[in-house]
């Protein structure tokens, strides 16, 4: 069998200062393979100590400015990177965002599923949902700012299908623990349920737009807080 002649010419070596490459077609993965650490063009994957520091940083990009109108470019100037040096860490912005989301909500429900499968009443499965929705919005605040304002349109994307589908068992978690509380009479027989649901949901998770990690109160002081306005009101109790 004949070798193949290589060729003396030298691939043209990229310009850390070149364009940002054009976003490459995706394909669904799955969880493990979202969640774990990846490498790009053969080279190894960076430090988890500083790919979670571009992660956080991208993060915060993303949250103020959009997904669509931050480029690579920007976030490589926020990590006092050249844009060219990010490509070592990622193969495209896509894989950031993907990454920023995958990690918030793989964490999200490690700590929903252990509420769930805990054996709670109700109202005690209630308040451990609230109060663990707040821990995320402490480690996350970014990526839920990012998912509240991306995920619909990304969704339609086969990449980010995942994120309809959490947003389907999300629904389910927090709907089925309010039927179960009005079936036994832990919660009120006249409960609208899906509008409860709506109300609790949005006035926790609105809470990304204002929560600072280094505020007054920790994430389950604002959870008792919370919970006492929605189970016990704001009236004073003769």
């Amino acid at each position: 069998m004949s070798q193949v002649q290589k060729s003396s010419k030298k691939p043209a070596e990229r310009s850390a200062e070149s364009p940002e490459r054009p976003v490459r077609a995706a394909t669904p993965r799955s969880a493990a393979e979202r969640s774990a650490p990846r490498a790009t063009g053969g080279r190894s994957a960076a430090p988890p100590e500083r790919r979670g520091e571009l992660l956080a940083t991208a993060a915060e990009v993303f949250a103020a400015q959009g997904y669509n109108a931050t480029t690579v470019r920007r976030i490589a100037d926020e990590a006092g990177m050249l844009a060219g040096s990010l490509y070592y860490h990622f193969d495209s912005k896509e894989s950031i965002l993907e990454e920023i989301l995958s990690t918030f909500l793989d964490e999200l429900w490690a700590g929903y599923d252990t509420v769930l499968a805990a054996g709670l009443a109700p109202r005690e499965t209630l308040e451990a949902l609230v109060t663990e929705s707040f821990r995320e919005i402490d480690r996350h605040r970014a990526a839920v700012a990012i998912y509240q304002k991306e995920s619909r349109h990304l969704s339609a994307q086969p990449r980010f299908r995942y994120l309809a589908d959490s947003q389907r068992k999300f629904e389910k978690a927090w709907l089925g623990t309010l039927e179960r509380g009005v079936a036994t009479r832990a919660f009120r027989a006249d409960l609208d349920v899906r509008l409860t649901y709506r109300f609790v949901r949005d006035t926790v998770w609105v809470a990304a737009s204002w929560y600072r990690p280094d505020g007054q109160h920790s994430p389950e002081e604002i959870a008792r807080q919370y919970l006492s306005m929605v189970l016990d009101g704001i009236t004073v109790r003769e």
